[in-house]
């Protein structure tokens, strides 16, 4: 019984100083907004730096970064702004301290993880303008590919283009061969209908057709006059 009342006095004392480190905590950090506030960044960073130790919280890395980064110590801030990010349980407080880390990584010209940053500020919050704007910046800040990279982009599109040619002459050598293969087609048409066309005749040709004509029409007028002559004189007229 003795040792049973031992211990629950053991995990009393506990949560008393726990309690009274939370207190302590909250105290300090009430302390460091206001030097913040008022532009005592030093004072500030002391007091969160404190209230750390007693509580390793979100909010005491991510203003502890603050301070820092007032003051020009961009590693420190970067420190302390990873791991508000990391720790961080909202969405809204984690892009923010991913922005924070852009900025102190853009600081020191570290670009490329100045860009990584952003994007998992933007992955958070999509809509952030300023994030947006952050990382059009950074990415105009990073160096050009390598040389063997920038090559290879080169060959890539040396390559297309030489593609690209080609079948472009290809194309070019179909059409000419269709527009070839349509003239023979159209000089076929044109001869077969001269054959099949009549050639116009001659004058001399027009006049001796003449001619037959007219002796093929006076033999028939000469065989009707003969027929009405034997039709007359086997009847008569009433």
């Amino acid at each position: 019984m003795k040792q049973f009342l031992k211990i629950n006095t053991v995990i009393l004392l506990v949560f008393c100083a726990a309690a009274m480190d939370a207190q302590t905590a909250h105290k300090e950090l009430r302390q460091a907004d206001k030097s913040y506030k008022s532009g005592n960044y030093a004072n500030a960073e002391a007091n969160y730096r404190k209230a750390l130790e007693k509580d390793n919280s979100t909010k005491g890395n991510y203003n502890l970064g603050n301070s820092t980064y007032r003051q020009e110590r961009f590693d420190e801030s970067v420190k302390h702004y990873q791991a508000a990010a990391e720790a961080a349980k909202d969405r809204t407080t984690k892009a923010r301290a991913y922005h924070n880390l852009g900025n102190a990584h853009y600081q020191k010209g570290q670009y490329k993880e100045s860009v990584e940053a952003y994007k998992n500020a933007l992955r958070q919050n999509p809509n952030d303008l300023e994030t947006k704007r952050n990382l059009t910046n950074a990415l105009r800040r990073l160096p050009p590919p390598p040389p063997q990279q920038q090559d290879q982009q080169n060959q890539k599109g040396d390559d297309k283009d030489k593609k690209d040619q080609k079948d472009q002459q290809q194309q070019d050598q179909q059409n000419q061969e269709e527009q070839k293969d349509q003239q023979q087609n159209d000089k076929q048409r044109q001869n077969s209908n001269s054959k099949e066309q009549p050639q116009d005749l001659s004058k001399q040709e027009a006049k001796e057709l003449l001619e037959i004509m007219d002796q093929e029409e006076q033999k028939v007028q000469q065989k009707l006059k003969k027929a009405q002559a034997k039709k007359g004189r086997s009847s008569k007229d009433w």
